[in-house]
């Protein structure tokens, strides 16, 4: 695998994660797109299944150039705010129009200022695993919803293959939280990766 998706999932830490968006933002999605990444359009279409409110609040974390941020307009989603660890890649996002505001977070809290219940869905479109954020953020993002708040989240092959994978949705589904939606599919095809898009109501 050339490109920078060859090394995306051997990055081992979030400082160098970022340092590696920082870096490929000027040709992230036209490597993205030639390997027919479908995950945005994925987590958009689950999320419109279950909040009929197109006018809700929706955070996008880790939303990277802003392909999850269209996709969700494209589904009627009007307020979408957008957080990122890398500006270079917020840069390219700006552009776009898709987000009501965009701010640059720190990889040690990247869910700083957000209070539970801000957000109707927080949306987390392969964001969580190998090469990107930690578990954590997992835990984070349900912790910040208020009741009856979601969730939608992929989770690529190499993230599903973490034994964190499993512990993650465990932790909320059933006791504190359903799923509502849970669908394998293509994530980066052209790599032959697959994902799984999650939709859990706290």
């Amino acid at each position: 695998m050339s490109g920078y998706l060859g090394r995306v999932y051997g990055v081992g830490s979030s400082e160098e994660a970022r340092a590696l968006y920082d870096e490929w933002s000027a040709t992230y999605e036209e490597e993205v797109a030639a390997n027919g990444y479908a995950t945005p359009g994925r987590i958009a279409a689950a999320l419109a299944t279950a909040l009929p409110d197109r006018e809700a609040a929706i955070l996008d974390i880790g939303c990277g150039t802003g392909l999850a941020g269209l996709a969700l307009r494209a589904e009627g989603f009007t307020t979408v705010d957008g957080r990122d660890v890398s500006s270079e890649m917020m840069g390219v996002a700006r552009g776009k129009g898709a987000y009501r505001d965009l701010r640059a977070v720190e990889p040690a809290d990247p869910l700083a200022g957000v209070a539970p219940g801000d957000y109707a869905a927080i949306v987390a479109c392969g964001v969580i695993g190998s090469g990107a954020a930690p578990w954590s953020l997992f835990d984070g993002c349900m912790e910040r919803l208020g009741p009856g708040g979601l969730f939608a989240v992929s989770l690529n092959d190499h993230a599903l293959a973490e034994p964190e994978a499993t512990a993650a949705v465990g932790r909320w589904d059933p006791e504190r939280a359903s799923v509502l939606f849970r669908e394998h599919g293509e994530h980066l095809p052209g790599i032959d990766l697959g994902s799984t898009v999650l939709v859990l109501r706290r």
